[in-house]
């Protein structure tokens, strides 16, 4: 009859043996991200109703959706860009989380744009970036104006045509209209032009696959560019790796200036013109990743659920908020 009891009570004192000290960091830490997330809704949701009430104090009988459009005049840029996606498979499930917030980032950007593209494509759509995003305020990512998402890889763009057409002529021209801009390419891109299609690589991989989208591109028989980054700016120390929102800031800037030096320097993070390289333990392309890295992810997150929170991206947050260290090899 003591036995149980002997049991019972070597069990009561294991499951009370304290935490250990990296767990009660991780655990204060959770609880530090979740405070912050509560307060900074609430400066958020204050935000919405100072704004309103100072539009109803200077009577602003302006159109509800063109306050919602920023409120002036856009002239779109007859060309388009696809975001390739067909990458779910070669992340981690933090990368695929700092993806799909870079995807609300970028669609938000060509939202509030004078001069937005006339849409925005996203191929191979499928497994934990789609799950992702259908999970955030009710998949709200398929009410994005002027947005198309394909579950199909981006080749759908020529071989749907070329079933319209007659000839393989037809499919070449249509094929011959894209271009997938990739750092590792030796060609420079002069200059964007109307009726071409734009790819962007979809993936977060802190540089680990050399190529990839490169390679990608040789195996389509596609063109394929890289931004002329290193023409412009010989100051920038680290490799020329960025987010997939960054890419296509610099894309609406240049197409807004036509100048690539001015959207290069408006749109790259300040800190990649100061990063040092001599720690041995850097990523590949010289970055560092910060020890709050967990709390830039997780607002990251957050603000992209505020963009998606409906059709018109009401609420969305501004393009120019620094971007967390995962980069994709544009």
């Amino acid at each position: 009859m003591e036995q149980p009891v002997i049991a019972q009570a070597e069990e009561i004192s294991i499951t009370s043996q304290p935490l250990s000290k990296k767990a009660q960091k991780r655990a204060a830490k959770a609880a530090r991200l979740q405070e912050q997330k509560a307060e900074r809704r609430a400066r958020e949701k204050e935000a919405k109703k100072r704004k309103r009430r100072e539009r109803a104090e200077a009577g602003d009988a302006e159109p509800r959706k063109r306050r919602k459009m920023g409120g002036f005049d856009q002239t779109s840029f007859a060309a388009q860009v696809v975001i390739d996606l067909g990458f779910d498979d070669m992340m981690t499930d933090k990368e695929v989380t700092s993806l799909t917030s870079q995807l609300a980032y970028t669609y938000s950007a060509n939202r509030r744009s004078s001069t937005p593209f006339t849409s925005l494509l996203f191929t191979s759509l499928n497994g934990r970036t789609k799950a992702r995003l259908d999970a955030i305020n009710d998949a709200g990512y398929k009410r994005w104006t002027n947005t198309k998402w394909w579950e199909e890889g981006y080749d759908r763009i020529w071989t749907s045509k070329s079933d319209s057409c007659s000839g393989d002529e037809d499919m070449d021209a249509h094929r011959a209209s894209v271009v997938y801009l990739t750092a590792d390419s030796e060609e420079e891109l002069v200059e964007l032009k109307e009726g071409e299609i734009y790819v962007i690589g979809g993936i977060c991989d802190h540089n680990r696959y050399k190529n990839l989208c490169l390679e990608k591109a040789k195996t389509a028989s596609i063109r394929h560019a890289r931004l002329p980054i290193g023409r412009y700016i010989a100051s920038l120390t680290t490799r020329k790796v960025l987010t997939v929102n960054q890419v296509f800031e610099i894309l609406l800037k240049w197409v807004e200036t036509r100048d690539w030096e001015q959207a290069f320097w408006s749109i790259i993070p300040q800190r990649k013109f100061q990063q040092k390289t001599t720690n041995p333990d850097a990523s590949p392309e010289g970055e560092h990743v910060g020890e709050d890295e967990d709390q830039e992810d997780q607002e990251d997150a957050d603000e992209a659920e505020l963009v998606a929170s409906n059709e018109n991206g009401e609420g969305g947050v501004s393009s120019s908020r620094p971007q967390p260290v995962l980069s994709v090899a544009y």
